[in-house]
């Protein structure tokens, strides 16, 4: 493989991250807000709901995610493109995985938290947006920052689709060239954002350090 077509690699896996990257923001803007209503259904004292959600999450959970994309494009047939079928299933599974860990974080903070702030004359909405929230942000960051990496990489499965990322991409330029250079440099890629991914977490958590219970 020559220098030039090294070049070229590294420049069509640098547009083709725009796919991977679409994708990655798209899921998360989906699956977090999707997630805390899932992590309140299951918390709810409505035990129907509350099993409900609870079988939903086993299912999401407890299958693969790749057999959860082929369901949705070929399964269930949604009219849409493949890369929407593919948001469709990424914000589905990971809001089943964020849901517990909203779940977990909330329930984490002790309940003297609330009732101090009850004697003290703060507001339920005060309590929850001053005292409570900034201690579950802090509770949850850590499993956060492991399912943001996770999912860095689980864009790759949006290939068995026909989506078009830097991992098929370079599986297709790996054969044509037959050389494993454009996986090493696709690996590079997929380092780098998680490097970035792993950086803006811990730089939260720092600034979070202060919230002790």
């Amino acid at each position: 493989m020559t220098w030039d077509n090294a070049l070229n690699t590294v420049m069509r896996m640098a547009e083709t991250s725009l796919t991977t990257l679409s994708l990655f923001s798209l899921t998360l803007v989906f699956s977090l807000p999707l997630g805390l209503i899932m992590a309140f259904g299951r918390m709810s004292r409505i035990r129907p709901l509350s099993w409900l959600m609870s079988g939903y999450l086993l299912v999401m959970r407890g299958t693969p995610l790749m057999l959860q994309l082929i369901f949705f494009m070929y399964g269930i047939d949604l009219p849409f493109s493949r890369f929407q079928v593919a948001v469709v299933a990424f914000s589905l599974n990971y809001a089943a995985y964020f849901a517990e860990i909203f779940r977990a974080g909330i329930q984490g903070v002790p309940i003297g938290q609330r009732e101090a702030a009850n004697v003290l004359g703060f507001s339920k909405g005060q309590t929850f947006f001053r005292i409570i929230l900034p201690q579950v942000v802090k509770n949850i960051l850590p499993p956060m920052g492991n399912e943001f990496m996770t999912l860095v990489k689980d864009t790759s499965l949006a290939q068995v689709i026909g989506v078009v990322e830097i991992s098929a991409l370079a599986n297709k330029m790996q054969a044509y060239y037959v050389t494993i250079l454009p996986i090493i440099i696709a690996g590079i890629f997929y380092l780098v954002m998680n490097a970035v991914v792993s950086s803006c977490f811990s730089l939260a958590e720092k600034r979070l350090g202060y919230y002790h219970q």
